[in-house]
C-alpha cells in the first residue's frame, strides 16, 4: 500500500466530508504521503483523528520504519502484556494486534525496562514513573507542537504546503528537545534532592513514612465558570497560563507549585508560614493585574498527607480546597491547624465556623492578613 497509485482515497474513507478545493488539497497531501510510504492505517488513524497535518512532522522527527507490538516485543525481550500496560500508563491510545505504529525510538524506550527491572524497580513502580511522565509530558508535548505551528502559520496557505513546512521546522528544531528536557529534569531531580527530608525515624525503619505533615493551600480565580459562558476559549486560556505563571513566580523553596487545574493553582510546603506568604503574594499578585484579570480566592490548611508521584493526598488537601470555595475574593482563609501553628507572623481575624461540603464537624476559619508594616 506504500504507492499511492493503489489507493482508492474516497473508497477508504480518507476524503469524507471534503469538497472543492479542501478535498483537492486534501488528496496532494495522501499522495505526497503515501509516496513517501506512509502505511494505509496510519493515513487513516491520522485522518480520523484530524492529525493529519502533523504526519510528515512525525516522519520527519521520528524513524520511517514502524513495527507493530508483537514485533517490539520480539525484539526487545519484554513481555507484550507489559508492552501493552507501559503504553496504557504513558496514556497513549492501544494500536490494533495488526498496526505498526511503533518506531525505532519507542523499541530503545521499552529495552529499558531490563535496566529498570535489573535496578531492582518493580514492574508497578515502573508503571507508576510512566504514568506521572505521561501526564507531565503530555503537556510538553503539546506545547512543543504549537510553536513550529505558530512559526510557518500564513494566511492562505494550503494543506499540503503547511504540513511540509511545519516538518521542517520541526525538524529544525527537534534537536533541541533531548537536551532541553534532560537538563530540566536534572535541575528539578536536584532541587528534590535538596528539599526531601528524610527523618531518623524513616532512615531508622528502613521505608518512606505512609504520611508527613505539609501545609496546602489552593487559590482560584473567582467567576471563571461564568466567565467560560462569555468569553472566548483563547482568552480562558489566557486567564490560565497567567494564574500558572503567577502561581509559579511565588513557589519560592519550601513552598512548592504542585499543579494548576484551569482556574486553580495548588501550593505545598513542610513549613506553614511561607505557604501563607506565597498564597498570600498570589492573591496580591493577581489584584495588580488589573481589571482583565479575574481576582483570587485563597483556601489553607495544615495536616497530614501522603506524597505520591509528586502530588499530595489526604485532609488537609481536602479541607484546603473547601475552604477555597467558601472564601471571599481577594481573601485567604486558613483553618484553625495552621493558624495555630503561626500565630505571631500575621494579622488573624476569626471567620467563624463553617460546615464544609464532605466534612462531617463545623470548621473553624480564620482569615490571614499581613502585618502591617510597622508590624513587621
Amino acid at each position: 500500500m506504500g504507492d499511492a497509485g493503489e489507493i482508492d482515497f474516497e473508497v477508504e474513507g480518507l476524503l469524507d466530508g471534503l469538497e472543492g478545493e479542501r478535498r483537492a488539497e486534501r488528496i496532494t497531501l495522501l499522495r505526497e504521503l503515501a509516496a513517501e510510504g506512509v502505511p494505509l492505517a496510519e493515513l487513516r488513524r491520522s485522518t480520523a483523528a484530524g492529525t493529519i497535518l502533523y504526519l510528515p512532522a512525525d516522519r520527519v522527527i521520528g524513524s520511517r520504519d514502524r513495527y507493530t507490538a508483537a514485533q517490539v516485543a520480539e525484539i526487545t525481550g519484554v513481555e507484550l502484556d507489559f508492552l501493552t500496560q507501559l503504553r496504557r500508563a504513558m496514556g497513549l491510545p492501544i494500536p490494533d494486534d495488526d498496526d505498526a505504529v511503533y518506531s525505532e525510538q519507542e523499541i530503545d524506550s521499552v529495552r529499558q525496562v531490563h535496566i529498570a527491572r535489573a535496578a531492582g524497580l518493580s514492574d508497578e513502580e515502573v508503571l507508576e514513573l510512566l504514568r506521572v511522565l505521561g501526564r507531565s509530558l503530555s503537556q510538553v508535548g503539546e506545547a512543543l507542537r504549537a510553536i513550529p505551528l505558530k512559526l510557518v502559520l500564513r494566511p492562505g496557505m494550503s494543506e499540503p504546503e503547511l504540513a511540509q513546512s511545519y516538518a521542517r521546522a520541526a525538524e529544525q528544531l527537534y534537536p533541541l528537545v533531548n537536551p532541553l528536557l534532560a537538563n530540566v529534569l536534572a535541575l528539578h531531580m536536584r532541587h528534590a534532592t535538596q528539599s526531601t527530608v528524610v527523618s531518623e525515624l524513616e532512615r531508622s525503619g528502613g521505608r518512606l513514612p505512609g504520611s508527613r505533615e505539609v501545609a496546602v493551600a489552593f487559590a482560584d480565580l473567582v467567576g471563571f465558570t461564568r466567565l467560560g459562558e462569555e468569553v472566548p476559549p483563547d482568552e480562558l486560556g489566557r486567564l490560565a497560563l497567567r494564574l500558572e505563571t503567577l502561581a509559579a513566580e511565588v513557589a519560592e523553596p519550601p513552598v512548592r507549585l504542585v499543579k494548576t487545574i484551569g482556574d486553580a493553582a495548588m501550593l505545598a510546603s513542610p513549613e506553614p508560614e511561607p505557604l501563607l506568604g506565597a498564597t498570600l503574594a498570589l492573591v496580591e499578585a493577581a489584584d495588580t493585574e488589573g481589571e482583565d484579570f479575574p481576582q483570587l480566592r485563597g483556601g489553607a490548611a495544615l495536616g497530614a498527607a501522603l506524597l505520591r508521584a509528586g502530588d499530595w493526598f489526604g485532609r488537609p488537601v481536602n479541607l484546603a480546597s473547601r475552604i477555597t470555595s467558601i472564601a471571599r475574593p481577594g481573601s485567604l482563609l486558613a483553618d484553625e491547624a495552621l493558624h495555630s501553628s503561626v500565630p505571631e507572623e500575621y494579622r488573624w481575624s476569626f471567620a467563624g465556623e463553617r460546615r464544609l461540603k464532605g466534612l462531617r464537624d463545623p470548621v473553624k476559619l480564620y482569615r490571614a492578613r499581613r502585618p502591617e508594616p510597622a508590624e513587621a
